[in-house]
C-alpha cells in the first residue's frame, strides 16, 4: 500500500520509518512545492479541515500541477464530509470542471444507501466518520471498488490496526495527518507485528478486519 503524505519531512526519511513507498499528497491547506517533480502524486481537495473547502485555492492548487497531470493518480473532487447525499450532488458540480484528470469520488456516511458514480471516477476515496470508515457499508464500498477494477484509496489512517485492516482489503493507497507529521507514528505501524511494541491495538468498530481474505 502506497502512503500518501502531505509533510514537510524528507520523504526518503519517511519511506524508511514506516517501512513503504512515500508518494505527495498536495492539498490546497498546505501549498508545497513539490519534493519529487518527476514522481506520482495526488491531490486533496481540504474538506476535512477546521477551515473547510475553498474553491478559490482548490483551483489555484489545480492550476499549479496541470504541467504534471500526467503523474497524478487522482484528485480528490470536493465533498460534503459526513454526507453521502451532498457529496454526490457537489461530485456532480466539479466533475465537469475537472475532465482531464483522474477523479476520486469520497465514500462518507451513508454511501450504502446510494448509488458511486464509477462509470465517472478512477478512485474511490473511503473518508467519512471514524465509525462509519471501520463499518460493513464501508467494507463493502471497498469490495464494490475493487470488483470496477478502481484504485482505492483510504484517508484518515493514523492507527496500525487501522492500516493493517484496510491493507488486507487491497486498498492501493492510504493517507494520514499523523502519519504526515510524527515520526513515532510512522514507527509504529512499520513495528506493528512487533513483540515489543509500545501502542497496543484497539478493537475496530463493526468490521473484523482479522478474517478478511
Amino acid at each position: 500500500m502506497i502512503v500518501m503524505l502531505d509533510t514537510s519531512h524528507n520523504l526518503d526519511q519517511a519511506e524508511s520509518e514506516i517501512g513503504y513507498s512515500v508518494e505527495e499528497l498536495f492539498t490546497p491547506l498546505t501549498r508545497r512545492a513539490p519534493k519529487r517533480p518527476q514522481s506520482h502524486f495526488a491531490i486533496d481537495n481540504g474538506a476535512f479541515s477546521k477551515q473547510g473547502f475553498c474553491p478559490r485555492k482548490f483551483r489555484n492548487l489545480i492550476e499549479r500541477h496541470k504541467d504534471r497531470i500526467s503523474l497524478c493518480r487522482f484528485v480528490v473532487v470536493p465533498d460534503v464530509v459526513f454526507s453521502a447525499r451532498r457529496t454526490l450532488e457537489v461530485f456532480e458540480h466539479w466533475r465537469h470542471e475537472l475532465p482531464r484528470w483522474k477523479l476520486a469520488f469520497v465514500a462518507q456516511d451513508g454511501q450504502e444507501n446510494l448509488p458511486i458514480p464509477f462509470e465517472h471516477i478512477d478512485c474511490l476515496f473511503i473518508g467519512g466518520s471514524t465509525r462509519w470508515k471501520e463499518s460493513d457499508a464501508a467494507l463493502a464500498c471497498v469490495r464494490a471498488a475493487r470488483a470496477c477494477e478502481k484504485w482505492v484509496h483510504i484517508g484518515r489512517i493514523n492507527e496500525e490496526n487501522r492500516f493493517e485492516g484496510f491493507e488486507k482489503l487491497n486498498a492501493d493507497s492510504c493517507d494520514g495527518t499523523g502519519i504526515g507529521q510524527y515520526s513515532w507514528m510512522r514507527e509504529q505501524i512499520r513495528e506493528r507485528n512487533s513483540p515489543h511494541r509500545l501502542f497496543p491495538t484497539s478493537d475496530l468498530v463493526s468490521v473484523d478486519f482479522q478474517n478478511v481474505t
